[in-house]
Formats: structure tokens, C-alpha cells, sequence
């Protein structure tokens, strides 16, 4: 007979597509998913999952390149950089129109309700609004707006909502960590990809930053970034690669010296590295703050399966990466779901 689990998926920006290589990995051993919650990115792929159209999900984010994911960007004057018109309403084509009771098995969606300062729940109602809620990340998607209720990012309050399932009487609870911090060992897989347009991206990301307060001008000037960018793809240029690597494949940090300061950990602490924009300071705040978060629902309600995928594999806004990040995934729950069977025997 199947073992029953109670899926838990957390918050973590782009990282939150390797809640699909984990999910993968989970059935391909045979486990029955009978119930799911999630916070942020986790409600979005745990919503789309229990709705039955993962595959049709997976399919069109393994096809984004750089400048697919620059086209989704709708630009906001107000309140979040951008409006997330365009990513949901794809998200809505694929799943379709759905109430969280119609779905196949029990749904969670985690959010934080600004004006009244309390976590909120979605267990019914439009499956849609439930998943952008979840996933209003502030500072980068605009909030939702329920009634005299501002909903953003559950993160704020709970980026892994292992509470929601605790009743739901499984056989055990998996749950995923989007922000761990000592998983050294595991680096992105390499998936050969186009080259074009990388940069393009990363100036993107950048000029976002500079969005914050925004101002007519500085949307104007990403706007013109898009069609710049739109231009070189219909020439065939190809002006790269001058941007950032990956983390992954930086250089090794100096050697330490003396007097360096040093975290409360005892960790010589770097300080050349940091935030390159406004939004980037936002949001390394805002994941520190989830880092902290996830270790206290963790020691509250401990999972019978712990899956860490660390932070550092990848910035949160990386969205053009989905190949990657769903590899990694199913990496990492096959490395953690065989230590957890030779446990038990």
C-alpha cells in the first residue's frame, strides 16, 4: 500500500521550481501526495499540482529563455515593480478557472494580510487569487487587494506552513526548505543554453532596483531596455557575455586576514559582496528574515522529511532557470528520501 504525504512547500523566489523535481521524485517511489500546502512560489507550483496541470506548467517555464522572461515583465507604478498581470494570467490559461474544493486533494495557500498583521489561509475560493496572494512578494509584485484587506507574501509570517497539514493524518510529512543554508555540496546542474540576451536580463534586474520609489523616467528607461532588447533578437545580435556569473561559478573568496570581521557564527564575513540595488537589498533582507522563520516552523513541527535546497544556488529573481532548478530538486529529495528509507529499514 502507498504511503500518504502531506506535502509542504515553502517560499523562495525563483528556487521554487525545484518544488518540481521534488514532487517528481516523490511519485516516482511510489508515494501517494494526498495533501499539499505552500507559502509564496510553494502555493503556486502545490495550487497548480493539485489542480493536475504541472506537466503543461512545467513544459512552458522549461521553454522560457532570458528574453521570454523579460516579456513577462509588466512594469508598475505603484506599490511592486511589477504587476504580475502577464506570469498569472499564463498561469490562469493553464490551469483554468478552479475553486480550491474542486481540486483533487486538500489545498493550502499561505498569505499575510498587511492591514489586519495576521497569517490568512486559503482553503476555498478561487484557486487564482489564492496562489497570487501567496506569491505577492513585496517590493517585486504588486499586493492583492481582498475587500479592506492588503494580502502579500506569506513568507512574511510563514515561508514553510507545516501547520496547515499536520491534521490531515498522513503517513508522513514532507516538507521543502527553499532557504537552507548548509547545503554546500549541491551547485546547480549545467543545462547548455543560448547565450543571448543574459546580460540584457541582468541589466534588467538591475534597472528594477533602481524602480524603487518609482518614477516615470526610470520606467521608461526599462521600457526602452525591453525594445532595445527586442530589436537585437529580430538583428540576430548577440552583445554578451559581460554580466555576472553565477554564484556557482565565481571566484573563490580572498584568503582571510587578520583583524577581518567576523558573523556571530565565527564566519570571516566578506565586505566587497552585497546588495546591487535597492531591490536586491529588499529582498536579501527579506530572505534572511524567512531563513529565520523556516528554522523556528521547523523546531515547532518537525517533518518526518526534511528537504533543504539551498538559498545560495540561485538569486530569487532567476526565473529563467526552471531546467536547473527542477533538476536540483529531484537531486536532492533522491538524496534525502534514500537516507530517510535506510532509516526505517
Amino acid at each position: 500500500m502507498k504511503k500518504r504525504v502531506a506535502l509542504v512547500l515553502g517560499s523562495g523566489g525563483a528556487r521554487g521550481y525545484a518544488h518540481i523535481g521534488v514532487i517528481e521524485e516523490i511519485e516516482r517511489r511510489g508515494y501517494d501526495i494526498a495533501c499539499v500546502a505552500g507559502c509564496s512560489m510553494g502555493a503556486v507550483v502545490g495550487g497548480i499540482y493539485a489542480a493536475g496541470k504541472l506537466d503543461e506548467y512545467r513544459n512552458w517555464i522549461e521553454s522560457l529563455d532570458y528574453l521570454d522572461v523579460l516579456r513577462l515583465v509588466d512594469v508598475s507604478f505603484r506599490l511592486g515593480a511589477i504587476r504580475g498581470e502577464k506570469v498569472f494570467g499564463q498561469i490562469r490559461k493553464i490551469v483554468g478557472e478552479l475553486n480550491i474544493e474542486e481540486l483533487r486533494i486538500p489545498y493550502t495557500a499561505v498569505a499575510t494580510d498587511l492591514t489586519n498583521q495576521q497569517e490568512i489561509w486559503f482553503q476555498e475560493g478561487c484557486l487564482h487569487q489564492a496562489m497570487r496572494a501567496s506569491a505577492a512578494i513585496p517590493s517585486l509584485f504588486t499586493p492583492v487587494m481582498q475587500g479592506n484587506r492588503m494580502l502579500v507574501d506569506g513568507g512574511l509570517l510563514n515561508p514553510l506552513p507545516i501547520v496547515p497539514v499536520v491534521s490531515s493524518h498522513c503517513d508522513l510529512i514532507i516538507a521543502v526548505n527553499l532557504n537552507a543554508t548548509n547545503q554546500k555540496h549541491y551547485q546547480l546542474p549545467v543545462i547548455q543554453r543560448p547565450p543571448a540576451f543574459k546580460s540584457r536580463f541582468n541589466s534588467l534586474a538591475k534597472s528594477l532596483g533602481s524602480h524603487l520609489p518609482f518614477r516615470r523616467k526610470q520606467a521608461e528607461q526599462l521600457m526602452k531596455l525591453e525594445q532595445e532588447a527586442l530589436q537585437a533578437e529580430a538583428a540576430d545580435i548577440n552583445p554578451w557575455l559581460d554580466a555576472a556569473e553565477p554564484e556557482s561559478q565565481q571566484p573563490a573568496a580572498a584568503p582571510e586576514k587578520a583583524g577581518a570581521p567576523k558573523s556571530a557564527t565565527g564566519s570571516f564575513i566578506i565586505d566587497n559582496v552585497g546588495p546591487a540595488s535597492l531591490l536586491d537589498l529588499i529582498n536579501q533582507s527579506f530572505e534572511v528574515m524567512q531563513t529565520s522563520l523556516a528554522q523556528y516552523k521547523i523546531a515547532g513541527y518537525p517533518p518526518d522529511v526534511l528537504i533543504n535546497v539551498p538559498k545560495r544556488v540561485c538569486r530569487f529573481f532567476e526565473f529563467y532557470k526552471a531546467p536547473e532548478l527542477i533538476a536540483l530538486g529531484r537531486e536532492i529529495a533522491r538524496d534525502t528520501l534514500d537516507r530517510y528509507e535506510s532509516e526505517q529499514g
